[in-house]
């Protein structure tokens, strides 16, 4: 009997050893493979943002050295921002350029994606190749063209205004009731073909024979698009929203470039603020708790989407 179930135990812990071998080589060549990428981020990633969190418990400036050097005040820079009225105008600011920018940008995006989807289009690549080419262009120089033409003396859309019967020389950027609108519209146009494009590869992905078989049993436009477009874009729905979302939290170029967080700190976002502190003061430590709360806004606001859409899918398979 021993003789019999000792050739067994041997061919299982040599087949043990195997696995654990081919296991450890596995893994060695998976480290020696991601090796480059992760000394990559804990070099541009991990040790800035640990540094920056340390620097946010200090109240170090931008001239401190050996001479002066940054003391330890624990969470003072984070009481002070929380009791700090401007902070909260620009959560406020940075919050409402986040609900208008996002959908604004979907919509538009999807309805050009769906207009450029169709078949029957004449020039559909010459008209995709226009739709993107905002996207390509520099932040900084768009910016710049923008603010040429909307110039209450030398603009063209100031202009054409006054033309249709509206005031002579309006500022859209200098009043406190058009600036952000007109910011979120100039960043909905310089972004709007680049979600457009991964609109227009999901659409691609739907099988033909589904709006086929619909028109058979008589649906609708509106039925196909509500019934088999929308389902079937979901996935590329929570990749357009969570980047549009993260992407308004970081608002900087057009408003730097445009009003400079003006006026009357109407348009002045979180990370503007983080910019001025920073540079403009000299607050290093105040300037990197800025950064820490910025940081867990947007990790909030992407928990709850992907919370959310979790929800939708285990909703649909039930």
């Amino acid at each position: 009997m021993t003789t019999s179930t000792s050739p067994r135990s041997e061919a299982h812990q040599v087949a043990r050893e195997n696995r654990k071998a081919i296991q450890m080589r596995n893994l060695r060549t998976g480290i020696l493979f991601t090796a480059p990428a992760l000394i990559v981020l804990a070099i541009f990633v991990f040790y800035p943002a640990i540094q920056t969190f340390i620097t946010s418990l200090t109240n170090g400036r931008i001239n401190s050295n050996a001479r002066r050097p940054a003391k330890f005040i624990g969470f003072q820079n984070y009481i002070t921002l929380f009791q700090s009225r401007d902070f909260w105008t620009d959560v406020r600011n940075t919050l409402v350029y986040a609900v208008l920018y996002a959908p604004i940008v979907v919509i538009v995006a999807l309805a050009f994606a769906l207009l450029l989807n169709r078949k029957d289009l004449k020039f559909v690549g010459f008209f995709r190749t226009c739709m993107f080419l905002p996207f390509v262009i520099s932040l900084t120089v768009a910016a710049i063209a923008w603010q040429f033409i909307l110039s209450p003396s030398l603009g063209l859309v100031p202009y054409w205004i006054s033309l249709l019967g509206g005031p002579e020389h309006i500022d859209l950027l200098g009043t406190r009731e058009t600036s952000m609108a007109t910011i979120v519209f100039i960043t909905v146009w310089k972004n709007f073909g680049y979600f457009m494009v991964i609109f227009l590869a999901g659409l691609q992905g739907i099988s033909a024979e589904l709006y086929e078989a619909a028109s058979l049993d008589g649906a609708s436009a509106w039925q196909k698009f509500r019934y088999i477009t929308l389902p079937a874009l979901r996935p590329t729905f929570n990749y357009v929203v969570i980047f549009g979302l993260i992407g308004s939290f970081q608002v900087f170029d057009q408003v730097f470039i445009l009003t400079s967080g003006g006026p009357a700190r109407s348009t002045e976002t979180i990370v503007y603020r983080i910019y001025t502190e920073a540079f403009g003061n000299g607050k290093l430590g105040y300037a990197s708790a800025l950064s820490y709360v910025l940081l867990i806004m947007t990790l909030i606001v992407g928990l709850i989407q992907l919370y959310t859409n979790n929800k939708h899918e285990k909703e649909e398979i039930a």
